[in-house]
């Protein structure tokens, strides 16, 4: 080392000038460089001429041509000879081509690079190189390559009176390996990598033999572990075979928890966690009684089909928190992959087991509770249908042997609580659905969500944003008016940010606050008379104290107009009234997953050729019920007194109709809106106006019947959002009304009907004239 006039650390004195050839870089096993290179002389360092940027050093050339001398001609046919028994012992299962080429190589170099290539080619250590390198006479080299040599050879030859005389290839590189790890010097990284491999492999097979997983799996891991053992670390299917087999252990095969049931206290729980939602609540009290009765229960499994906000994933986390198990969620939104659920065959690059066998690894047990969220938005491509490879997943007769394509080996998922959540059982693939009890959780009325938000969304924000009760209040006046005049869905998820909202405009002031009345030093004359203007200021309002640069008086109370301030001008208005002011307007009730709401069907009339023109993205159900309208209102234009323009009773004589749907680009489709078209022309050719108070669902037949549709409950509470207090809907329907809270019943006045003549009579103020006359009839006698 030459660190008297260098400050270049751990450098040797003499070293290797070589020329970089090539530079190659990989990520398998692990990060590494592979660098390529030329060596050309040996080199002394003289002089360090600068360290920066980087060092710069005079040096000196130390190989030069060499006269042998009659000592090194004498070394030189010695260590010939040593290679030449070294290679015929070292290289006996080699080819003999390979043996010869490389004798040839040996014979065509220069001598005096012969030690070098020599000390290259054996076994040595680092230190043993550099006392090489370092050797600059022949001589010197010659002299200390020999013993290299000869050590070499004796150690062969010892390994060949240890081989048998029959061996196959297994036992002879199970043989070789422990001479390797001699020949390395102890504590290397080398040797520490290899023995914490070597560490790893016993513990993992120890694993194997110790684990209550099933026999099947045993065999094939015990099959997998030989394989293992006869590979080199460096093989790709080395790593991927290890992975493997460190899945199979951590794999939860006879590990579960234990149910702690207790019903009344899992009504409690789920009283506390979740108000309102009394049929999906009872459901799933029904299922833990029986599963405390009867403990090996198969299935069901559930589907709770709701609009987003009411709260389905949270159910699902209740029922695992209950049960005292463990929750896991697993999103299927957007899942196209058919190897997301069954795993990649391990035959692929990058090959892992399906989210499923993957959920189970994570949570350490066979019995969770399993979330499938979002089940209706599964997708399908080229590489397969992902509902599909839920079938077996779902289905409590053959999940007990569910075989994921990455492990091969059937694994008992009987134990695992499914639960699945959608928003719409019309994108579900029947074949699915039928493995499923689908659970339908509408949306919420007014005052239940009232109550939702004083009992959980309030305290969570007031959590989340640092604030306390003494600092904010919210009466239920304005909860009301957020949710009528800022919000509009079935769930409550857009009232939460309205509060989320609220809660940070209310942190500003309290964090102002707070600065001022630890601001320190003198104030003025000035600012003493503001502090007395402010505390005259009676005030609660955020709104008021919005101009004060001063803090407000706790607790800050949220009004109408600290309302408008925050979250601006309200964004509905009750336009019920005004939309009905003229004939040929109808309000009907549509649902869609995200809940129901209420439709405005416009018709006009103008002179034509007898055509019917639909606007508004209507699908082909819509199209056929207007159709259907049309046809039924002429063939009864005569009876109800219904004219055209020009006073005739055939409606499209000389007359063009359009109906035309507002809602912008929304689609708009299903068997609901036969009653509120038909209701609509009668408005329009009657020159009547419909009560501005009535909405009305229901499809039509030919001959005027009214016939039953879903979503009744959906329905009926957007018309009670929307103000309204007349509802029509479907005879058949009526037991559907069972499911609506009790205050929203009184609140309305639902109209049974079973044919339009009972639409037409509660649709207008006064009921609908019909033509009454005495038929006559000819006698045949």
């Amino acid at each position: 080392m030459f660190a008297n006039n260098m400050n270049l650390l751990n450098v040797f004195r003499i070293g290797t000038a070589a020329l970089a050839v090539q530079v190659v870089g990989s990520n398998w096993p692990k990060p590494h460089y592979t660098l390529l290179i030329t060596g050309l002389c040996r080199f002394q360092i003289l002089q360090l001429v600068k360290e920066k940027p980087y060092p710069v050093a005079e040096v000196e050339q130390l190989d030069r041509l060499e006269q042998f001398t009659n000592k090194s001609e004498e070394d030189l046919g010695e260590l010939s000879e040593q290679f030449y028994k070294y290679a015929l012992v070292e290289m006996l299962d080699m080819s003999v081509p390979a043996v010869a080429k490389l004798r040839r190589l040996l014979d065509n170099l220069p001598r005096e690079a012969l030690p070098d290539i020599l000390t290259s080619i054996i076994r040595t250590t680092n230190q043993e190189k550099l006392q090489i390198l370092d050797a600059v006479s022949l001589e010197e080299r010659f002299k200390m390559t020999i013993p290299l040599l000869v050590r070499q050879i004796e150690g062969l030859k010892l390994l060949q009176k240890t081989r048998k005389p029959k061996q196959d290839d297994e036992k002879r590189v199970v043989a070789i390996r422990p001479i390797r790890r001699i020949s390395h010097i102890p504590g290397t990284a080398e040797d520490e990598e290899e023995d914490e491999d070597h560490d790893d492999i016993i513990m993992l097979e120890k694993k194997i033999r110790t684990s209550s997983m099933p026999e099947q799996a045993l065999k094939v891991c015990v099959k997998e572990m030989k394989r293992l053992k006869k590979m080199p670390p460096s093989m790709p299917e080395y790593a991927l075979t290890r992975n493997y087999l460190e899945l199979m252990v951590e794999l939860p095969w006879n590990k579960s928890t234990k149910d702690c049931l207790d019903i009344r206290a899992a009504r409690i729980l789920l009283d506390n966690d979740h108000y309102a939602m009394e049929k999906l609540k009872k459901r799933v009290l029904e299922y833990l009684a029986v599963r405390q009765l009867k403990n090996n229960l198969k299935g069901p499994i559930l589907c709770f089909v709701g609009p987003p906000g009411v709260g389905k994933t949270s159910v699902g986390r209740s029922v695992a928190k209950t049960l005292g198990r463990e929750f896991h969620r697993i999103a299927l939104g957007g899942v196209c992959d058919q190897s997301d659920i069954r795993g990649h065959r391990r035959t692929y690059v990058g090959s892992m087991p399906g989210r499923i066998i993957n959920g189970l690894k994570t949570v350490g047990v066979n019995n969770p509770v399993f979330l499938l969220d979002e089940v209706d938005k599964l997708g399908k491509s080229l590489q397969g249908d992902p509902a599909a490879a839920l079938l077996e997943v779902l289905d409590p007769e053959q999940n007990h042997s569910f075989t994921d394509h990455y492990l091969n080996v059937a694994f008992d998922l009987s134990q695992v609580l499914f639960i699945a959540t959608a928003n719409t059982t019309a994108t579900i693939p029947p074949a699915l659905l039928d493995r499923m009890e689908v659970i339908q959780v509408p949306g919420y009325t007014q005052e239940e969500k009232i109550e939702i938000a004083h009992r959980h969304l309030i305290p969570k924000q007031l959590e989340q944003h640092g604030l306390t009760p003494q600092q904010i209040q919210i009466p239920q006046e304005t909860t009301l008016a957020i949710i009528t005049r800022y919000t509009r869905e079935a769930g409550v998820r857009s009232l939460d940010r309205k509060f989320g909202a609220i809660c940070r405009a209310v942190a500003v002031k309290v964090a102002e606050g707070q600065h001022k009345e630890t601001k320190q030093g003198d104030r003025s004359e000035g600012e003493e008379h503001r502090e007395h203007v402010a505390e005259d200021a009676k005030t609660e309002s955020i709104s008021d104290t919005a101009d004060l640069a001063l803090p407000p008086e706790m607790p800050i109370l949220i009004d109408f107009r600290a309302l408008k301030d925050i979250l601006g001008p309200p964004m509905y208005e009750m336009e019920v009234s005004e939309r009905l002011n003229q004939p040929g307007v109808a309000i009907g009730l549509a649902w869609t997953p995200l809940g129901g709401e209420i439709m405005f069907v416009e018709a006009s009339r103008m002179d034509g050729e007898g055509q019917l023109t639909l606007t508004g993205q209507l699908g082909d159900v819509m199209k056929e019920s207007a159709h259907l309208a049309i046809s039924w209102l002429r063939s009864n234009a005569k009876k109800y007194q219904l004219t055209n323009a020009s006073g005739s009773f055939d409606l499209l004589d000389n007359t063009d109709i359009h109906l035309h749907f507002p809602a912008g680009a929304v689609t708009k489709d299903g068997p609901s809106a036969g009653v509120t078209i038909v209701t609509c022309l009668a408005s329009l050719f009657s020159g009547r106006l419909v009560r501005s108070d009535v909405a009305m669902t229901g499809e039509i037949t030919l001959r005027g019947l009214v016939l039953p549709v879903g979503g009744i409950k959906d329905k009926v509470l957007a018309a009670h959002r929307a103000g309204l207090k007349r509802i029509i809907i479907p005879q058949r329907n009526e037991k559907d009304l069972e499911e609506i809270a009790v205050n929203v019943r009184q609140d309305l006045n639902f109209v049974m009907a079973s044919c339009l003549d009972d639409v037409l009579n509660a649709a207008f103020d006064g009921g609908f004239s019909v033509e009454t006359r005495l038929e006559h009839f000819s006698s045949k006698l």
